[in-house]
């Protein structure tokens, strides 16, 4: 848990968009997870498989009621910033930390939610991705394209009315 919990907590809370529903989430993987550790049959996958435990926790939480509206998004700790002049990262994460890019990920339709937070916020490859979610990589990849497009826009309207 403390090798992977700041990492699927930040998963969850990008696709549930409430800090308290992805604790729970977060929470019922891990018990899901400690119940079933003997199906795991690579060991070597182990953040993949509790991913993949979290996604679908989220799905659950997002089909049995609707967080959006009822509670408001919680921020996230991000790095500690440094003294130096913020590189593209660091620009991120500030971003981040300032919720504007938490809240235009929160915007989006859940496939480019899901896809967007499992490829830039959990490091996975596409094609993990797409083992995961049980689709082919060209989809990923299409709601990657469109999610990015999407939250382009987003970020640009944002900009635009001075927010």
């Amino acid at each position: 848990m403390r090798e992977y919990g700041d990492g699927l907590l930040r998963t969850a809370v990008l696709l549930v968009g409430d800090r308290q529903a992805a604790e729970e989430a977060v929470q019922d993987a891990f018990l899901t997870a400690y119940a079933k550790i003997g199906d795991l049959q690579d060991p070597s996958k182990l953040k993949s498989w509790l991913t993949r435990i979290v996604v679908n926790r989220c799905r659950m939480k997002l089909r049995t009621w609707s967080w959006r509206r009822l509670l408001p998004f919680g921020g996230l700790e991000t790095m500690p910033e440094g003294d130096a002049e913020p590189g593209p990262e660091d620009r991120l994460l500030l971003e981040w930390r300032n919720g504007r890019l938490a809240d235009a990920i929160r915007k989006l339709a859940y496939p480019y939610r899901e896809a967007i937070t499992l490829y830039y916020f959990n490091e996975m490859s596409v094609q993990d991705i797409a083992g995961q979610l049980n689709v082919s990589a060209n989809t990923i990849k299409a709601r990657l394209a469109r999610g990015r497009a999407r939250l382009k826009r987003l970020l640009e309207e944002e900009e635009e009315r001075g927010e």
